[in-house]
């Protein structure tokens, strides 16, 4: 591409400002409310209908929907329909609270299971719920507007339906998920929509089959890239750069298997967390059977362990690109921003107490440069900290987390680096700087 039309395409685009729901109390109650107005006009149309759960999102809200039917696209044009006739009736939006037995009676009365797992779920009293009407409730914390009137019926719309899973889990039911977005005018919803529209021709998976870089194969497996002559340069290309800035910085390149025993993984706590997550076990019994590696972390730590150290060769930084296996849902792959087979440019460094700080502050800077170097500055730095309320959850001393979580502080600081913190996003065995990126589609 010539550097006339790359700066073409890195140029701002739109005049009107599109605010983010994270930024924004007010498109939090339109997107909250506009939910709520979405689940009643599917209940009102489709009575065999039982909700769940209907968050807003970054840039709409989804609902989702135990149905036996699989919505159709002229189901979401009647449901949009309904909802515009909601709308426009300007209902009252209604808190009020019950107490828990309260709720579940009507929940009873509704005959709607989700709901009263849901009420399980939730800890305090008085319940809340939330009411557009008389004629429609959930259980709900809110946010919420006052009057469903106070939508602009041309400001939002439904966008797809996907599948998925009750609670995440494979093994509970399978819902249907309603998408969509609401904006304050329609202005700022003609503009997401012309956006969407410019970032679908940038979407890594259009652009990868037009050039030729990857291929999926059904025969293969979902979520396992296959790398074609073009695609795998453009990889060798990245790896031998990466390398190269490694080595200037005192990294040392091993190589891990693919396959490790479970016994590994049970004694690094990963098998414990993330059993479901893996490809199923290899062996008659998990004493000596084995299992696809999703993390290189245990193997380096036994290169490591291998022999006696001394002090002296710390700090020893451990570098590998590993290829790694993780049983995704097929409803969660994408692309290759969620798969079951992928290399990480993977390091673990390991340093003397007093090594900390400077090592930490150069992994950062070693990162930095590489997103200069690639022209990636989209992003956000988050402090994925441990929630000080739920210890349980985690491996380690008090006084380990409050020295690693001191020292990943006092490194962003130092570097003048913008960043927020993330409690209760830190791994389990410790916490992390995490880079957010927003992508072509705008998705964090």
């Amino acid at each position: 591409m010539p550097a006339s039309e790359l700066q073409e395409v890195q140029q701002p685009t739109a005049q009107i400002h599109l605010p983010r729901t994270s930024e924004s109390e007010t498109l939090k109650k339109i997107r909250h409310t506009t939910s709520h107005i979405m689940a009643m006009a599917v209940q009102k149309l489709f009575p065999k209908a039982q909700v769940t759960i209907g968050p807003w999102i970054e840039n709409g809200f989804y609902y989702d929907f135990d149905h036996p039917e699989p919505f159709s696209e002229k189901d979401l044009k009647a449901i949009k329909k309904e909802m515009i006739k909601i709308v426009n009736r300007k209902l009252p939006v209604i808190r009020e609270e019950v107490s828990r037995e309260e709720a579940k009676q009507r929940i009873e009365q509704l005959k709607e299971p989700y709901k009263l797992e849901i009420l399980d779920d939730i800890k305090t009293e008085p319940i809340t719920i939330y009411h557009l009407g008389e004629e429609w409730w959930d259980l709900c914390a809110g946010p919420h507007l006052e009057n469903t009137g106070e939508l602009h019926p041309k400001a939002f719309d439904i966008e797809s339906v996907a599948g998925a899973y009750w609670r995440g889990d494979a093994t509970k039911a399978q819902l249907q998920r309603i998408y969509g977005t609401a904006w304050e005018t329609p202005e700022q919803l003609a503009e997401y929509k012309r956006r969407k529209e410019e970032a679908i021709k940038r979407d890594h998976r259009k652009l990868g089959k037009e050039l030729g870089l990857f291929v999926f194969s059904d025969l293969v497996g979902p979520g396992l890239p296959l790398w074609t002559p073009k695609g795998t340069t453009i990889r060798q290309l990245l790896e031998e750069f990466l390398k190269q800035e490694q080595v200037k910085r005192g990294y040392q390149q091993v190589v891990s298997p693919h396959v490790g025993r479970v016994e590994l993984f049970k004694k690094s706590g990963h098998w414990q967390k993330y059993k479901d997550d893996l490809f199923p076990m290899m062996g008659e019994s998990e004493e000596e059977g084995f299992v696809l590696k999703a993390m290189n972390c245990p193997f380096h730590i036994q290169i490591y362990q291998s022999d006696l150290r001394s002090y002296r060769e710390l700090p020893m930084r451990l570098a590998e690109f590993g290829t790694v296996y993780r049983y995704e849902q097929s409803g969660e792959l994408g692309g290759l921003t969620r798969v079951r087979g992928f290399t990480q440019d993977d390091s673990h460094l390991f340093v003397t107490p007093e090594q900390l700080d400077e090592e930490f502050m150069n992994v950062v800077d070693l990162t930095l440069s590489v997103f200069k170097t690639l022209r990636l500055s989209n992003f956000r730095a988050r402090l994925s900290f441990r929630d000080p309320e739920l210890k349980d959850k985690y491996i380690g001393s008090d006084e380990a987390w409050d020295k690693a979580q001191s020292a990943i502080r006092r490194a962003v600081e130092t570097l003048g680096m913008e960043h927020f913190e993330g409690i209760g996003e830190a791994a389990f065995y410790g916490p992390k700087l995490d880079f957010i990126f927003r992508d072509a589609l705008d998705r964090e």
